[in-house]
């Protein structure tokens, strides 16, 4: 992979300082939101009833179906997303009501997700802030510290079977079900109850109607496929190698932000399915900035267009990183800290 690391460093102007320039993107544009909404949950439900009618002709048609309408549910958890943070619609309780309905057919409780992603967002790359809404790194120390069963169950779960393959189910089909990190809180009990309720809801009307088969050939394919980019997606944003953590004591927000956040560069289909996530620097940059306003950051601004760029093909070696080295600033391997020790 490509040495990344001094990108940032280059620009001219100061992390932070960008807050000022990039709030000039960030008032949506409710008849582009309404636009974006439709031609994605417009495709969305006719390719569910392709799908459910295919069933009578052959049950590989129906899955391949099945499989094509991931992409669009993954960008439905997109457009969740920016509501989540209130970038899709001026009307705060309206974009919030669209992020909780959207996040029955996600099946992601949108209230505890929004709180979940927000402190995310204040805590990337903070060493001392780790836990909640982000994948689990440890440093080389805290790694090279845990007793044998502890350094198997941190490979365990960082190998790429559990992370991209078991991982995704288990987050969205039984985790999710929970308000977890933040189950003292009755508001997020309701999202979550209720989210499960509309979504045992649903199935069982499916079921009632098509039995099962919809539900193994049509539901269960598109949520896990859409899970599992979902979870790509979100870990190459932040794992690859010149990514950067920072003790509590000297991490800085919008350092972090900008620093440790990739701009994964997709094929055109890709970004138009990932409604422009890969722009992650700039996102987190200024995380008002609706989906689609972000290509137009980085038309305006080259520098942060050349900043972190990451192709898929420097993605997939970002897979066998997971430690970071707090002296030479890097995420490595597990072969490459077992060198360096």
């Amino acid at each position: 992979m490509r040495d990344i690391t001094d990108a940032p460093r280059s620009l001219p102007i100061a992390p932070r300082d960008w807050v000022v320039i990039l709030a000039g993107y960030r008032d949506p544009n409710t008849a582009r939101s309404l636009f974006e909404l439709a031609v994605t949950i417009g495709p969305f439900v006719l390719l569910w009833a392709l799908a459910w009618w295919a069933l009578a002709v052959s049950p590989w048609l129906t899955l391949a179906l099945s499989l094509i309408n991931a992409g669009f549910l993954l960008r439905l958890f997109a457009i969740q997303h920016d509501c989540g943070h209130g970038a899709f619609f001026r009307n705060r309780t309206f974009s919030d009501w669209v992020g909780r309905v959207l996040g029955v057919l996600t099946l992601t409780p949108y209230d505890v997700w929004r709180r979940s992603h927000s402190i995310h967002h204040s805590t990337a790359g903070n060493l001392g802030q780790r836990g909640i809404g982000d994948i689990t790194t440890l440093t080389v120390a805290e790694y090279q510290a845990l007793s044998r069963f502890g350094r198997l169950v941190y490979r365990l779960y960082r190998n790429p079977v559990v992370l991209f393959g078991l991982g995704p189910g288990y987050l969205f089909l039984v985790q999710n079900r929970v308000p977890r990190g933040l189950m003292g809180h009755l508001r997020y009990w309701i999202s979550a109850m209720g989210t499960n309720a509309a979504i045992v809801a649903a199935l069982a009307l499916i079921g009632f109607f098509g039995g099962w088969m919809p539900i193994l050939l049509i539901f269960l394919p598109s949520t896990l496929l859409a899970a599992t980019a979902g979870m790509w997606l979100f870990y190459v944003q932040h794992q690859f190698e010149a990514t950067h953590w920072a003790p509590e004591k000297d991490w800085q927000l919008h350092e972090a932000a900008l620093r440790g956040s990739s701009h994964y560069v997709l094929p055109p289909m890709l970004q138009w399915l990932s409604a422009n996530i890969g722009i992650h620097h700039v996102h987190h940059l200024y995380s008002r900035i609706p989906f689609y306003r972000l290509p137009d950051v980085l038309r305006d601004h080259v520098e942060l267009a050349a900043c972190n760029r990451m192709s898929i093909r420097d993605s997939l070696a970002s897979a066998r990183l997971h430690l970071w080295d707090e002296k030479g600033r890097r995420l490595l391997s597990f072969a490459q800290a077992r060198a360096l020790a």
